[in-house]
């Protein structure tokens, strides 16, 4: 339930049109009301932690995907990740004003103001939360992350192909790093990236390990590992290929630095 309609329903009874014992069962039947295909979607979360319900389409039925989806649109903008193209082609039947981002695998249906504008090459170098990759193949994952931010409306940039091979390409976005409140660090192969950024900044830094590498590099194992044993203080570590996490953390921290207003 959003918030518009949370405040009508104060209204209603401050004017005396609504008894309490009404409003509360209102509030309190919202999440039941929205089961539906094996699925109880948090209508309420984004009330609750500042995060609306993301839908992960990954190992779920088309029905279920659809239901999700259309449950969670009729109270505010929603985004699905993990989201195929087969899967694409179902949900922009079913949501024809929704858009697929193939490189990020997400679906939206809305977005905060200027989402589409955001998600559009060359990206924004500079933001309160900043993601950066070390190499041109991590930018799936790392746009996940920024996609996600900027879908929730999160002042956000994104830097890409600067990692440890060459680290004299920091150096033009040295300003932009050190204003960042947050950065989030994608990297594969090695994983070093994080623990260089964390070194050369006052913010946290998030890193995402990421499964591209050779050999040993085990799916992103190697670069979990290094991301972990780091020495550099203030770095925190996600899952593989986990962007979306890191997003998520990232607009908890920016919402606690700056809550929205009401």
């Amino acid at each position: 339930m959003s918030n518009p309609h949370i405040l009508h329903i104060l209204s209603e009874i401050a004017a005396g049109r609504m008894r309490p014992e009404t409003a509360l069962e209102l509030l309190g039947a919202q999440t039941v009301c929205d089961t539906l295909n094996g699925l109880t979607l948090d209508t309420q979360r984004g009330l609750r932690t500042s995060l609306g319900e993301v839908v992960l389409a990954q190992g779920k039925s088309d029905q279920a995907l659809v239901a999700a989806v259309g449950g969670l649109a009729g109270h505010s903008p929603v985004l699905a990740s993990r989201v195929s193209q087969a899967q694409a082609v179902l949900l922009e039947k079913h949501f024809p004003t929704g858009r697929y981002w193939p490189l990020a695998r997400l679906f939206s249906v809305g977005g905060a103001p200027g989402f589409a504008q955001a998600m559009q090459a060359p990206w924004p170098q500079k933001g309160d939360a900043l993601v950066v990759t070390a190499g041109a193949a991590d930018i799936p994952v790392a746009l996940e992350a920024y996609a996600t931010l900027a879908f929730w409306g999160k002042s956000c940039g994104l830097i890409t192909d600067v990692g440890v091979a060459g680290l004299h390409r920091l150096t033009p976005h040295t300003e932009a790093l050190r204003a960042a409140s947050v950065i989030i660090a994608v990297a594969g192969m090695e994983g070093a990236l994080p623990g260089v950024l964390a070194g050369l900044v006052s913010c946290p830094v998030l890193a995402v390990p990421v499964s591209v590498g050779y050999g040993v590099a085990s799916g992103g194992f190697a670069a979990l590992a290094t991301m972990l044993a780091t020495c550099v203080p203030g770095v925190a570590v996600l899952n593989i290929d986990n962007g979306f996490g890191a997003a998520a953390f990232a607009a908890k921290m920016l919402h606690r630095e700056q809550p929205e207003q009401s």
